[in-house]
């Protein structure tokens, strides 16, 4: 794979700094872009969160000029709008849980970007997600904590063909003693957290802004009212913290989201068990670790960003469904999430939460 023409996605970061740096040293014709992704980047706060500042752009291209590659600016907010924020608005307004990063690697990094480098003659996309590319499989990364697989297994086995990840066998602690004696300046910043378009973490003023105030009821298992919310989009499956439940359990025991229906704006509470769910279907299933299962699979799933592998049983269910079936209970499963399919540290496929019992 050497003497290829590689673009270089460049977040301003220091993980896509050493990328591509390496995949310089490797012998590739590096070009490193920047992804303009707010509509007003001025507005975005500076500092650890989000990867579309006018700051992470200036690092991005300190950072090229460091490794000594060409470099530039390409805005994409209006497709990121449309792809990502939109979809995460919509999303929520189902009443399902969104996973907005997974959404803009399938929609923007792998599929426009990858198309517009392609067009230009281009042969691969490189990125600084923390996972391993071997034999045209994707594997988790050696660093659990950071592990970007999941995020990255909606991709499908052509655009994995193109995809490069240099990091893949290194820990985050190597790539930033890396930068360092790079000389990058990116060496110590912080890694970004939430969501890169919601800079003050407040997800559900967010969506309040975005949707608008839909009262209804919040009601335990047996129906009966227990409190009022200002949107049912504002809450995720699984959730205690916020809820605003007015009257306390009979048994005193937190409550947490066990349902939410988005038709009727009606949150439902109960005790933690009853979370407890053993069968997921899932719809979009994406293969590229194996063919298709034709009948019954054991595997891993996880069914969260860094959450816990499960193992379990995956199986084709008809009208491109799958089927999951765990051998022990999960809780905090939503509707809207990945499921990701592993065996081992390797992705096999990948599917979107549509049910759980």
């Amino acid at each position: 794979m050497s003497g290829m023409r590689v673009l270089a996605a460049m977040s301003g970061g220091v993980d896509s700094a050493v990328a591509a740096a390496r995949a310089a040293d490797a012998g590739h014709e590096v070009t490193g872009v920047h992804l303009a992704l707010s509509r007003s980047p001025q507005s975005h706060r500076t500092g650890a969160r989000g990867c579309c500042t006018l700051e992470d752009a200036r690092d991005a291209r300190r950072a090229a000029d460091v490794i000594g590659i060409p470099f530039y600016v390409w805005d994409m907010a209006e497709r990121f709008h449309a792809d990502v924020v939109a979809d995460f608005v919509a999303e929520y307004a189902r009443g399902r849980t969104p996973n907005p990063c997974l959404r803009c690697n399938e929609k923007i990094k792998f599929a426009a970007v990858l198309d517009r480098a392609v067009a230009l003659g281009f042969d691969a996309v490189c990125t600084g997600h923390h996972a391993r590319l071997a034999g045209g499989r994707l594997y988790r990364s050696p660093d659990p904590a950071k592990d970007q697989s999941y995020v990255l297994a909606v991709l499908t086995r052509e655009q994995l063909g193109r995809a490069m990840f240099p990091l893949g066998d290194s820990t985050k602690a190597q790539v930033r003693a890396e930068a360092a004696a790079r000389g990058l300046a990116v060496a110590a910043k912080p890694d970004s957290h939430d969501v890169c378009f919601i800079p003050d973490g407040d997800t559900r003023a967010f969506l309040a802004a975005a949707l608008g105030p839909a009262p209804g009821p919040i009601v335990d298992t047996g129906g009966a009212e227990v409190g009022r919310h200002d949107g049912a989009y504002g809450f995720t499956i699984g959730q205690r913290r916020g809820l605003r439940v007015a009257t306390p359990a009979r048994d005193g025991r937190p409550r947490y989201v066990l349902d939410i229906e988005p038709a009727s704006g009606t949150v439902t509470v109960g005790p933690a068990e009853s979370l407890d769910v053993t069968v997921i279907d899932a719809d979009r299933p994406v293969w590229t670790g194996c063919p298709a299962p034709a009948g019954p699979r054991e595997c891993l799933v996880q069914l969260r960003a860094h959450g816990e592998a499960h193992p379990a049983t995956v199986a084709p269910a008809g009208a491109g469904l799958v089927r999951v079936a765990l051998a022990g209970p999960a809780r905090g499963v939503a509707r809207g999430q990945a499921a990701v399919f592993y065996d081992g540290d390797a992705v096999l496929g990948s599917a979107t939460i549509a049910a759980a019992s």
